[in-house]
């Protein structure tokens, strides 16, 4: 280390990974995170992205910072476990995603001038494009417009990608109505294999039915995980209020009759509508 002053971000960064090779510690560390490996940590990151993401949606300022910090430590999990092995370190990590974020803005790094965020995107396109053909060459590989799409995505975001990656040389609908005819032609393939039953061909269906619902959301600049993630919490948020209304009666949803829970459900609709927003998902 150099004798330049450490910022506080730098002292308790140096102190996480201190914490972190003491719990990997061979002879005085955690017996659990001993014998973790890359394959059995992986599973808690894309967990913990998840509650970063749920802490965002909830807009919870306190369990966004602990989410944040549960998926910084996931990282020097990750980099700790390859120091082991003499692959890389925590800095060599942090060194290299500095050097590809300034590789990828020229505009605010170089000289380059690039004006409006849709801009930024074409060129940062352009970059990885660049970036995955050079990985590909060096694999001898011959390159792919779906290349850099993991295939451990969640299958709604994972869908998404492939057909961004699809449209950018133009394997696209031009108008959405086509999107909505194709998504109606899936509709009706369904409904035809639900009436014979068979489970393997109607989850075929199924699939398409969603993979066409996901390039609606994609040529109205709806991200799908997301607007299902808000639903899901949306339903569960208007159960747990109809759930309430009735304990307050004395009844449970079993001794309920589905018309009494609707018109609860519409009143829970009614509240949340007249809520405050939710201040993380405004513009700052």
């Amino acid at each position: 280390m150099d004798n330049a002053p450490q910022t506080p971000a730098a002292s308790e960064t140096e102190r996480l990974l201190d914490i972190m090779a003491r719990l990997r510690d061979p002879d005085t560390g955690c017996p659990w995170d001993r014998e973790q490996s890359f394959a059995t940590i992986a599973p808690y990151t894309i967990e913990e992205a998840y509650e970063v993401a749920e802490a965002i949606t909830a807009g919870d300022r306190d369990l966004l910072l602990e989410e944040l910090g549960d998926l910084l430590f996931q990282v020097v999990f990750y980099a700790q476990m390859a120091s082991e092995r003499g692959w890389f370190n925590f800095a060599d990590v942090a060194r290299a995603v500095g050097d590809k974020m300034i590789r990828r803005h020229p505009h605010v790094f170089g000289d380059m001038t690039i004006a409006t965020s849709a801009d930024q995107v074409e060129a940062w396109e352009v970059y990885k494009k660049r970036e995955r053909a050079e990985r590909a060459a060096a694999k001898g590989q011959q390159p792919s417009a779906l290349d850099g799409v993991p295939p451990a995505l969640p299958g709604l975001t994972r869908a998404l990608k492939l057909q961004r990656r699809a449209a950018r040389v133009g394997f696209d609908w031009p108008k959405h109505e086509q999107i909505l005819d194709k998504l109606a032609e899936e509709f009706d393939e369904l409904r035809a294999e639900l009436a014979d039953g068979d489970k393997s061909r109607i989850a075929d269906e199924m699939g398409d039915v969603l993979f066409s619902w996901v390039n609606l959301a994609r040529v109205h600049d709806v991200d799908p995980e997301d607007s299902l993630r808000r639903t899901n919490a949306k339903f569960e948020r208007r159960f747990r209020r109809i759930e309430a209304l009735l304990g307050a009666r004395g009844k449970t949803p079993q001794e309920s009759t589905l018309a009494e829970m609707e018109a609860l459900w519409q009143r829970a609709k009614s509240e949340e509508r007249a809520a405050p927003a939710n201040p993380m998902n405004q513009p700052r």
